[in-house]
């Protein structure tokens, strides 16, 4: 039976594209094994038919023993549920896979290793394949606890040394009962001070406050916790919020608890029906807010001298942070602009 030219060039293909994807097979068998991380792939289904070399190294298990969902036994046994549920997850929407777990090393231990895959699609859109890789992360993993626990330890004495400085300042003013106005005012900033750094510092899950992350709005409410007003909703703080830590909790709180001090002593939060909105707002890296107090005594102008609260406030957001402030002694009540960039109020956007 005659050959024609047709099938001859069909057969040519079909080698050449047997031996292109061999070819193929080959260099990514010899790149991943040439990977420090552990490689793996899968079928769409998530079947996994492939494991380099280094998965073999730390695990010590035999060629092919963890084909299929073998793999899922590698895990602690408080790490298989997790594991599973968010690989079937991935499985189902498409979604990048990562996840940290501890894998069984071939000495018996478990350490932990961060794990991430993400899907191959062809031209329609469809999974052909799953590429995944495993890092070894046990030993940063551990450093991190350790620092973690030694910031804990430091920021628990700092604590402590905000109460013996509130204490000493106390036991002086005894001595001296002349110095107890100022000296109950300084316990105040103390306290203030004390509360802004047990809002950023490091925390367990026993020692973490009753708030869900480190925001400028949390941080205010949390300093503003001991004022009626802010439960009565006379005391009212909306707009944008951020994350703030220990860079802009401490200069911030300072400047909010004066205002608050000052307002509760002459101005709207001394009176029943006074109110205090404060707005923030964050735009092109640059955080405003604003302080504003109605219904409560009115003024005639600023006053005769400069206090210590207005100094302070100078102090923390001008020259500390690198900010604006300005007042404004409106009839109605105290308002007070501030502009801080952003980038001063958490060590993140370093």
């Amino acid at each position: 039976m005659p050959i024609f030219a047709s099938e001859t060039s069909d057969t040519a293909d079909l080698v050449a594209t047997r031996d292109a994807l061999r070819d193929s097979d080959a260099r990514f068998r010899v790149l991943a094994d040439a990977m420090p991380q552990m490689v793996w792939s899968t079928l769409p289904d998530g079947f996994h038919d492939y494991y380099n070399a280094q998965w073999y190294a730390f695990t010590g298990v035999p060629t092919g023993s963890t084909d299929g969902e073998g793999w899922n036994d590698m895990f602690h046994p408080d790490d298989q549920a997790e594991a599973w549920q968010r690989w079937s997850h991935c499985l189902v929407t498409g979604e990048p896979y990562e996840i940290e777990y501890r894998l069984r090393h071939r000495s018996g231990d478990y350490r932990w290793v961060l794990g991430r895959a993400l899907p191959i699609r062809d031209a329609n859109g469809r999974i052909t394949r799953w590429l995944g890789t495993c890092t070894d992360i046990h030993n940063a993993k551990r450093n991190a606890e350790q620092n973690e626990i030694l910031s804990r330890e430091l920021s628990h004495r700092i604590k402590n040394i905000f109460a013996v400085i509130g204490g000493l300042v106390g036991l002086s003013a005894r001595r001296h009962p002349e110095a107890m106005p100022y000296a109950r005012e300084l316990q105040s900033r103390i306290s203030a001070l004390a509360r802004a750094h047990e809002f950023v510092r490091p925390h367990s899950e026993q020692s973490a406050p009753l708030i869900t992350e480190s925001t400028l709005h949390a941080m205010l409410r949390d300093l503003f916790a001991a004022y009626p007003a802010l439960s009565e909703g006379r005391l009212i703080i909306t707009g944008d919020d951020l994350r703030v830590d220990d860079r802009g909790a401490t200069p911030v709180a300072l400047v909010f608890h004066e205002l608050a001090t000052n307002a509760a002593k002459y101005g709207a939060l001394s009176v029943p029906d006074g109110e205090v909105s404060i707005v923030s707002t964050v735009d092109n890296g640059a955080v405003s807010v604003s302080w504003v107090e109605r219904k409560g005594p009115t003024l005639a102008g600023p006053p005769a001298r400069q206090g210590f609260g207005s100094l302070l406030a100078e102090m923390s957001i001008v020259q500390q942070l690198g900010g604006e402030l300005q007042r404004n002694w409106n009839h109605e009540g105290l308002a007070v602009s501030m502009k801080i960039p952003a980038g001063r109020l958490t060590r993140l956007n370093e």
